[in-house]
């Protein structure tokens, strides 16, 4: 099949660094195929990709070597107009490609910049909104949109360009679990009935295998470190060996003892299977289904589910809280809940649910219309924004709203510098944030030269160098590499264990899984369950009323017959937890 694109001895080094991000990539890309680019932050995915859709060298300026070719022609001869005909790009933040004031308009932008006639502007607008079930929002602000909502008017904007290449930068990041798969089944409806080119760079593993992948190319330190098809790499172990994580499902298979070898059909969990005997032709499987599900039912029974710690007194409490931002629909109703010092509690839900706004009532920026919040007894309601954030720091979700300053290490230090931190000890706690966030390497850098993960971990950086009583993360592992996420997820952990309190919110099951002592689910702005997150997230009935997903250790677990899902969950965390005590 003709390559559409096509990287040949190419190498590119942004100014003013001295080392190339990308070095000697050899890749074919064949129309109509549908790629997955993986690899750690920092390994070069969001550089190549912006060599394909033109930003390098239009946007981002360096020296670059070997060859690009774009339908074999040399796209280094291609103006970035050319570009964009050509290849549509979806952003991990979809609201920095807005420029309509209503979703028609904003679809319609780069026909505009054509000329195209009004009838032929307005029938390619309708049919790309229709194609993404977004034909009823033509006349909202984009703005006013839920995350998945934004996704899909951003996916109907490069489909009415009819650009033949589709090219993905973690458009699942601000996704909620079921809104993410939905995503996911768009995307490949449309490779599949449009015949384009997909690219997709993400790091959610498991979202990424929910729909058919042509190949996986991983990337390592600029260069490409394997190439293959999904079962493929994931028979080979080849994923973490490059800071991503397998599917929880193959882990769970490997603390039972059952080697991965043994199966095929890894990508799914609901069809995996064991290998069929190769010692005669069309042989009985190595384990009959009866034999895989005693194997796993005796792991799950004999792993004691991991111990929570003593907790302390209650720290935070909401009594009653309802908040409205009209008169009349509340966004926050009636919330009760409690966080004590040193736990961490996950707050789970599908975008809209009211949890960045519960969010919002905690550190002040909303004040609540009825409720009580409390502070180690003592009612806050009135206390100003700067006096609670003394005592609660507040990561956003988006780190573009949080950084200030030019330099990596000054983001750091001006927080320090506003608490009247002395000198000696500003310097000590800068590095301590930034080596425990995995940033200690660039901390000379422009903020404007990370990666969005990397700019992720320094929001966090900037206000674990505080020292608050009480951290809510909003997303905290969006766009993160599972090394990078596992390193200060552990120090978090160790955090708790001396006492600061944490609330996650967050659509990443598998931290809500490992981290949370516990759960909250929010639907429609209530909260509608309390519970161990394993139980909760084996329970159809709360995860289908809050738009989350099954984690895929219950369904594998429901698909092979197992007797209890949830133990078989809690039987993983256990196993997990031991590992990384080890």
């Amino acid at each position: 099949m003709q390559a559409v694109i096509t990287f040949r001895q190419f190498s590119f080094r942004y100014k003013n660094q001295s080392e190339p991000t990308l070095k000697n990539i050899h890749l074919e890309i064949a129309r109509g195929e549908k790629i997955w680019i993986a690899g750690p932050s920092g390994s070069g995915k969001s550089t190549l990709a912006h060599c394909i859709n033109g930003l390098i060298p239009f946007s981002y300026g360096g020296e670059m070597s070997g060859q690009l070719l774009l339908d074999g022609q040399d796209a280094s001869g291609m103006t970035i107009f050319e570009r964009s005909r050509r290849i549509g790009t979806i952003l991990q933040n979809p609201d920095a490609q807005f420029v309509g004031q209503t979703v028609g308009e904003d679809v319609a932008f780069q026909l505009e910049n054509e000329a195209a006639p009004y009838d032929v502007m307005k029938t390619a607008v309708s049919s790309a909104l229709e194609l993404v079930g977004m034909q009823a929002y033509e006349a909202q602000g984009p703005h006013e949109l839920s995350g998945g909502q934004k996704q899909q008017v951003a996916l109907a904007g490069v489909l009415s360009t009819q650009a033949d290449i589709l090219l993905f930068d973690e458009p699942l990041a601000n996704l909620d679990p079921a809104s993410g798969a939905k995503a996911m089944r768009l995307i490949d409806e449309i490779h599949r009935n449009q015949g384009k080119t997909v690219i997709l760079i993400e790091h959610r593993v498991e979202d990424v295998l929910l729909e058919h992948i042509d190949r996986v190319v991983v990337m390592n330190e600029g260069e490409i470190a394997a190439i293959g098809t999904p079962d493929e790499l994931l028979a080979a172990g080849i994923l973490p060996r490059y800071g991503l994580r397998q599917p929880l499902y193959l882990e769970a298979l490997s603390h039972a003892g059952l080697p991965l070898s043994g199966f095929t059909d890894l990508s799914h969990p609901e069809s995996l299977k064991p290998t069929e005997d190769g010692s005669e032709p069309q042989g009985p499987p190595i384990l009959s289904e009866s034999q895989l599900r005693d194997r796993l039912e005796a792991w799950s029974t004999s792993v004691l589910p991991a111990g929570r710690g003593s907790l302390g007194e209650p720290l935070l409490e909401l009594r009653g809280v309802s908040f409205a931002y009209e008169p009349g629909m509340n966004a926050v109703a009636d919330v009760t809940l409690t966080v004590r010092s040193g736990e961490t509690v996950a707050l789970l839900g599908s975008n809209g649910a009211g949890k960045s706004t519960l969010s919002g009532l905690i550190t002040g920026l909303h004040k609540p219309g009825s409720g009580e919040i409390c502070l180690r007894g003592e009612v806050i309601n009135g206390w100003s924004i700067r006096r609670r954030g003394e005592e609660i720091g507040y990561v956003m979700q988006h780190p573009h709203h949080m950084l200030t300053q030019h330099m990596v290490r000054d983001e750091i230090r001006i927080g320090l510098v506003a608490r009247g931190v002395p000198e000696p000890e500003r310097e000590q706690r800068t590095e301590e944030a930034l080596q425990i966030c995995g940033l200690y390497p660039y901390r000379n850098w422009p903020v404007s030269a990370l990666s969005f993960g990397q700019k992720k971990r320094l929001s966090i950086a900037a206000i674990l160098a505080l020292q608050p009583k009480l951290m809510i993360l909003d997303e905290p592992t969006a766009g993160q590499d599972y090394r990078h996420y596992t390193e200060f997820m552990e120090f978090i952990n160790r955090l708790s264990g001396e006492g600061m309190a944490f609330l996650f919110i967050t659509h990443d099951m598998h931290l809500a899984l490992e981290y949370a002592d516990r759960a909250a689910v929010m639907s429609e702005g209530r909260v509608i369950a309390e519970d161990a997150v394993a139980r909760i997230l084996a329970d159809g009935g709360i995860t289908s009323r809050a738009n989350l997903r099954e984690t895929s250790l219950a369904r594998f677990a429901r698909a092979q017959g197992l007797v209890s899902p949830s133990r078989f969950v809690e039987a993983f965390i256990a196993a997990e937890k031991k590992v990384k005590r080890a």
